[in-house]
């Protein structure tokens, strides 16, 4: 199978595990990406008119135009995706979406166009605690972007890839909940220490060094997947895009424990069969 992602850092995360996962199968792969980090649909769309401007303008993967990364493959899946940060923003998607949707079935008539599901940021995010700029939790970020897929997915009668909804209930499914903490206990953390980050399939905290003045400070990723989540995603891609189960994937990464890999399998399979019933009816 040849996909191509048009996407952002959430389809990057996808490097990791989802090639190998598909080999461990049996299933055979090419895998290209044209992202840019953070990249909303808008901004895609505003570099594709300035390639189709400039015969000399070459922006994407490092210097080639879209128009010939479509043409060059017969590609069987092309993905999209909004930035997670407008992901939960209504207006933030058209007419962007529609334009690449059919800039794509131009160049790629033979790709089906399929969208990326994105998922709701941890709970210890600064714009989903109480008073922020947002003024949403975690629960209505996830209802909201779902929303806007499922418009979009009926309106050009396109595929989801449920990733949002696998992470979702890896949340409700977990024996061990994610437990939130005082956003003041970051202040008095010094190396190695670390907030709580278990439970969840999102984010990662770690201590680094600042180049400029060679102090530590800590670096919170409250939006990424983390390698639980990354093994997460990369079984739903596999199931919903070769039609096959999770169970055929035989990769069992050493950074995870036997059981989680079992429990993050039967949680991916969980996310394709049920996703279009409760959400597409």
């Amino acid at each position: 199978m040849n996909i191509l992602t048009i996407g952002n850092s959430f389809t990057d995360s996808l490097e990791l595990y989802f090639p190998a996962a598909v080999q461990s199968a049996r299933c055979d792969l090419h895998f290209e990406r044209a992202n840019f980090g953070g990249c909303e649909l808008a901004r895609h769309w505003s570099y594709i008119e300035a390639e189709e401007r400039d015969v000399r303008c070459r922006i994407y993967q490092g210097g080639r135009k879209l128009r010939s990364i479509l043409e060059l493959r017969a590609w069987d899946v092309v993905t999209i995706q909004q930035a997670s940060h407008d992901s939960w923003r209504p207006e933030t998607f058209q007419p962007w979406a529609g334009n690449i949707i059919a800039y794509v079935k131009k160049h790629a008539p033979q790709a089906e166009v399929v969208i990326q599901q994105t998922w709701a940021y941890r709970a210890d995010h600064p714009q989903l605690l109480p008073g922020s700029e947002w003024g949403v939790s975690q629960d209505e970020m996830y209802e909201r972007l779902t929303e806007n897929y499922t418009k979009l997915a009926r309106d050009y009668k396109l595929r989801i890839i449920p990733t949002g909804y696998a992470v979702q209930l890896t949340r409700r499914n977990s024996e061990r909940k994610f437990v939130n903490y005082d956003p003041a206990l970051i202040d008095t953390l010094a190396w190695p220490d670390l907030p709580p980050q278990a439970g969840d399939v999102v984010g990662q905290c770690s201590w680094r060094k600042n180049p400029d003045t060679g102090e530590l400070y800590l670096n919170r990723d409250l939006i990424h997947l983390n390698p639980r989540g990354q093994y997460l995603q990369a079984c739903v891609w596999f199931a919903m895009l070769y039609g096959k189960k999770v169970s055929e994937i035989r990769l069992v990464p050493a950074e995870l424990a036997n059981s989680d890999v079992k429990f993050l399998q039967e949680t991916a399979q969980q996310a394709v069969d049920e996703f279009q019933q409760v959400n597409q009816g």
